[in-house]
């Protein structure tokens, strides 16, 4: 089932918590403008659904269903979220599959050290400790396939978003009058 257009972009940006995903995702929106959907795990799984991550959870069905639209819509659509390899991978896989436009899947690189202290200055941070954080930690946790652009922790959050841009060529297209 094709979903999408030649000329959408699939960005999926996947790494542990704190490693920058949102922040990136949220550089993206800004840079292109109207016509780039967010597609965030936390938001479909934590606010919409209130659910726990785990395999076979609604939230990734809705995921899918979500990008999925958007992307039918007309818009670019970056995925964003932890999104471990083991509960996702297969619905990443055949939306990556399906998607008739160019995908691109990065995974953010950052050592447990270096989340733990980004933690710290998120909303989130007196509600989930140093405990969980480490719990929840997968080093690299990649796709299988090789289909990540790896992206370390030296590399800032402006070049990141740069270089996103060039890659799927983002930053040459203008944005849709929404």
């Amino acid at each position: 089932m094709s979903v999408g257009t030649d000329n959408t972009r699939l960005v999926v940006l996947r790494g542990n918590s704190a490693s920058g995903k949102s922040s990136v995702a949220a550089g993206l929106r800004e840079r292109f403008g109207r016509g780039l959907a967010l597609v965030g795990q936390d938001n479909l799984r934590r606010v919409v659904l209130r659910e726990r991550d785990r395999p076979g959870a609604a939230n990734i069905g809705l995921v899918d269903l979500t990008a999925r639209y958007a992307l039918d819509a007309g818009y670019h659509v970056v995925v964003e979220g932890i999104l471990y390899a083991d509960h996702y991978g297969a619905m990443l896989t055949r939306l990556r599959a399906d998607h008739r436009g160019p995908t691109y899947a990065y995974y953010l690189d950052v050592p447990l050290a270096e989340t733990l202290v980004r933690h710290t200055t998120k909303p989130i941070a007196d509600e989930v400790g140093e405990t969980r954080l480490r719990d929840w930690y997968r080093p690299s946790d990649l796709l299988p396939g090789g289909i990540e652009t790896v992206i370390g922790a030296d590399s800032s959050l402006a070049a990141t978003v740069d270089r996103i841009m060039r890659d799927t060529g983002l930053a040459r297209l203008p944005p849709l009058d929404r």
